[in-house]
C-alpha cells in the first residue's frame, strides 16, 4: 500500500483483504469436503441461485457466469450430473435447449456444510449497528465495482 493511506484507511482495507482471503480459504475447504474443485463449487452455487430466482439456468448462462467455454461447461455439467449434484431437463420453452437444476441431494449437502456458518454470519451481520449498515454496503459495493472495473487496468493508467 502506498504511504498516502491513513492508519484507519489501511486498517479498513486490510480487514477487507483478510475477509477475501478467509472466504477463498473457506471455499477451498468446502470444495475439499464436498470432493469438488472450486469451479464445480462455483457452478453449483450459480445453479442454486439461478434456480431460486428463475427456476433454472441454461448451460450457456452457466458458461457465461463462470467465464469458461461451453465445451468446458458441458464437461463440468457431466461431472456434476454423474456425482448427483445437477440434473438436465428439457427447456420448457425452447425444444432445442436444456436447463440445468440442482438436485435435492446437492441442496442438502450445501446446507449440511454451510448451514451453521450462514447462521453465524447472520448473527454477526445482526450485530452491525443499523445506522452503519447502509454505509458499509455502499463501501463494499463501490470497492467491488472498482475491483471489477480495474481488472483490465491493474498495471496503472495507459501509457505509463
Amino acid at each position: 500500500m502506498t504511504a498516502g493511506y491513513t492508519v484507519a484507511e489501511r486498517e479498513l482495507l486490510r480487514a477487507v483483504r483478510d475477509l477475501v482471503r478467509a472466504d477463498r480459504d473457506m471455499r477451498r475447504r468446502l470444495g475439499a469436503s464436498m470432493h469438488m474443485n472450486l469451479t464445480d463449487l462455483q457452478a453449483l452455487r450459480h445453479v442454486i441461485d439461478a434456480q431460486d430466482a428463475e427456476g433454472f439456468t441454461t448451460p450457456r448462462r452457466l458458461a457465461d457466469a463462470l467465464g469458461i467455454s461451453t465445451a468446458s461447461t458441458t464437461t463440468l455439467i457431466d461431472r456434476l450430473v454423474t456425482s448427483g449434484h445437477l440434473q438436465r431437463s428439457p427447456h420448457p420453452r425452447d425444444r432445442r435447449s436444456v436447463v440445468v437444476t440442482a438436485t435435492q441431494h446437492a441442496r442438502e449437502e450445501v446446507q449440511e456444510h454451510l448451514g451453521d456458518m450462514h447462521e453465524r454470519m447472520r448473527r454477526l451481520a445482526a450485530q452491525v449497528p443499523a445506522e452503519a449498515r447502509p454505509h458499509l454496503v455502499t463501501f463494499l459495493r463501490a470497492l467491488t465495482d472498482e475491483m471489477e472495473r480495474g481488472l483490465l487496468d491493474i498495471g496503472g493508467p495507459q501509457g505509463t
